[in-house]
Order: C-alpha cells, then sequence, then structure tokens
C-alpha cells in the first residue's frame, strides 16, 4: 500500500474545504476499495488465502512492481469474496467509505464473473449488491450505481458471461446502468470484445470501457469506435495523440482519470508527469477518481488534493472538477441538478465563512 494518502503540498484550509465537498464518483471497484479492515476481516474468514489477514502486513502486500504485479494482488483480494455474505459486507462497507468522504453518488465497477465463477450463485450475488446498495441510500444517504465490467484477462468467456449476466432481465439488478471492460490492456484487444458491447448497449446500458492505461492512443481510439464508449477508463495515453484529445473535447467525452493509481501501477512515472495538465488545456472533460483507492494508499479527497496541486485550482476550481463528474455521470436530470446545486451552495457558504 503506497505512502500516499495526505498530499504534503495542498493546504490545511483547501485539504478541509476537500473533505466537506459534496462529490460523485464515476472510476471505482468494487473489490478494489476494500479497506484494509474488510481485508483483513474476509482474510481471516478465508485462512487458505495467501492475503495478510494483519493490516499493517497488507501494506507491504499492496506495494506493486508493475501493472501485472497488481492484477495478480487483486485477483487474490478477488478470491477472498466468496459467499453472498462476503458480498453483502463488502459493498455496504465501500459505501460507507464513500459516504464519509462526502460521496452523493457513485458509479461502482462490479465483477460479477469473479465472484460466479467461484460458485456465488448468480442470484445470490445479485440479491446482496441490491440489499447493499438500497441499504446505503436510507442509511448513508449514497447513490450507488453499477457497472458490470468484463475482466479482460479472463478472455471472450468472461465476456460472454458477464454480458449474459447485464442483460438477461431475470437476472439484471436494478442499479446496473453501464458496461466496462477492465483488466491488462496489452495483448487485450478492445475490438474482440465489439459483440458483446453492442448487445449490451442494445439492453439500454452505457459504454465506459477501460482504455489507454498502459498502451498507446490507438486502445482509446477501439474504444471509441469499436465499442461506442462515453467515457474512457483512465485514456492516460491520450495525451500523445492532439487529434484524440481534440475528438474528446470536441464531443464531450470524458476521461475517468485516476492520478495516484496510474503512479502506483507504473502506468506514469509520477505525479509531476502525469497527462492531466494536458488534457485540462486540450479542453477535455476530466473528473477525478480513486480506481482501487485502499490498494494505492489514497482515497477520493486525496485525488482532489493531487488534482488541486497539479492544476492549481483554488475552492471554485475544485467545484467545478466535481461538477465535472456530475456532467459525465449516469444521473438524470433532476439528480444532476440537485447535486450540481449542492456543490455550488457549499463553496459559496465556504468562501463567505
Amino acid at each position: 500500500m503506497t505512502d500516499h494518502l495526505v498530499e504534503p503540498h495542498v493546504s490545511r484550509g483547501l485539504s478541509d474545504f476537500i473533505a466537506g465537498l459534496p462529490k460523485a464518483e464515476l472510476h471505482v471497484h468494487h473489490v478494489g476499495s476494500a479497506s484494509p479492515r474488510i481485508v483483513s476481516e474476509l482474510a481471516a474468514r478465508h485462512p487458505d488465502s495467501k492475503v495478510p489477514s494483519d493490516t499493517e502486513a497488507l501494506a507491504d502486500y499492496f506495494t506493486f512492481t508493475d501493472f501485472a504485479h497488481f492484477i495478480e494482488v487483486y485477483l487474490s483480494v478477488v478470491d477472498l469474496v466468496r459467499t453472498p455474505e462476503d458480498v453483502r459486507l463488502l459493498t455496504y462497507e465501500v459505501g460507507r467509505e464513500l459516504a464519509r468522504q462526502q460521496v452523493r453518488y457513485a458509479e461502482l465497477t462490479i465483477t460479477p464473473f469473479s465472484s460466479t465463477r467461484r460458485g456465488i450463485d448468480e442470484r445470490a450475488f445479485m440479491d446482496a449488491i441490491e440489499d447493499a446498495r438500497k441499504a446505503a441510500e436510507k442509511e448513508l444517504g449514497l447513490v450507488l450505481r453499477w457497472c458490470f465490467d468484463i475482466p479482460g484477462e479472463a478472455g471472450l468467456e468472461a465476456a460472454e458471461e458477464t454480458t449474459r449476466l447485464a442483460t438477461d432481465d431475470r437476472l439484471r439488478p436494478e442499479g446496473l446502468i453501464s458496461f466496462g471492460l477492465g483488466g491488462p490492456e496489452i495483448g487485450v484487444p478492445r475490438p474482440q470484445f465489439k459483440p458483446c458491447f453492442d448487445r449490451a448497449i442494445a439492453a439500454g446500458l452505457r459504454s465506459v470501457p477501460h482504455a489507454g492505461e498502459t498502451t498507446g492512443p490507438q486502445t482509446v481510439w477501439d474504444a471509441l469506435n469499436e465499442l461506442r464508449a462515453e467515457r474512457i477508463g483512465h485514456g492516460t495515453s491520450s495525451a500523445r495523440d492532439p487529434e484524440l484529445l481534440a475528438h474528446l473535447a470536441e464531443r464531450r467525452i470524458a476521461l475517468e482519470v485516476c492520478p495516484t493509481s496510474n503512479i502506483a501501477t507504473r502506468a506514469v512515472a509520477s505525479l509531476d508527469e502525469h497527462p492531466i495538465k494536458e488534457f485540462v488545456r486540450a479542453g477535455v472533460l476530466v473528473t477525478i477518481n480513486s480506481d482501487d483507492p485502499p490498494m494505492f494508499g489514497t482515497d477520493l479527497n486525496n485525488e482532489y488534493a493531487v488534482a488541486a496541486r497539479l492544476l492549481d485550482l483554488d475552492e471554485r476550481g475544485l467545484a467545478a472538477l466535481a461538477k465535472n463528474a456530475v456532467e459525465a455521470s449516469f444521473m438524470d436530470a433532476e439528480g444532476k441538478a440537485k447535486l450540481s446545486a449542492e456543490i455550488d451552495t457549499y463553496t459559496d457558504s465556504w468562501l463567505a465563512s
């Protein structure tokens, strides 16, 4: 677990502003959001796992050498989620952590194939996440929506199964709104998943694949042209293609930017070299997200602090960044207007005090 949780170059006042700022988060993973406390509890439940149950030992366990190593560790944590009770616990606790950071709305990326292939009944899985979603909204004031994503490393079998789970009206959970593609990009070309995305889109789901995280701009083009992406997960390498940046800006296709994640997985060498500045200069709609926060020693508040430093933002600038996520979300118009107004009211009150 990398030590990024406090961005040291942002004033205490600005950090306090971020802590209270109402937010939406669009790129955050279900299992990847398991806090050390929850990972420890799950590891203790399943002692045959190689994941340590000691929270201090987890810090070393979550130190990654490269993206491939991150995927290996990530999958070992996935293997801790073995029962519907595990699923419900994880989902609700992720909601609790988001609500703690004043997140009002989140689109949580879930990989159902990883659970159903491990023997969790598919109906029980859907019931568990929905029960947690409803409880989070009632008890925490957090609106959760689901993105079901294909684990790219598991191939076309996983893609077909994920598509079935996402489009079968007898199984599809009420909170499901989008369809994604995660995992490694190298050796996993986007176009092969076009038939699955076509079916998901035909079923009313929105397209939000990862692309350009560890590969070049062509992967982003493939996600746009073949998978009809409405947002791009990461899109880090887009900065290397001015034509692509212009296309993203013109179409208001948002990038789900996760700065600390990109450093932890070695997708970007350092925060000072992160391309977020190029994205903003090109007029691209940028949203700030945490990806797999405990695994990267961060949270959404910290990612806003990182963005504040990299983009030299004050309170108004941070509020505008928060409203980018509202705009790029799949909330209905009423929900967007309500959250945008809450951000404005909070910011005005803060600056007037």
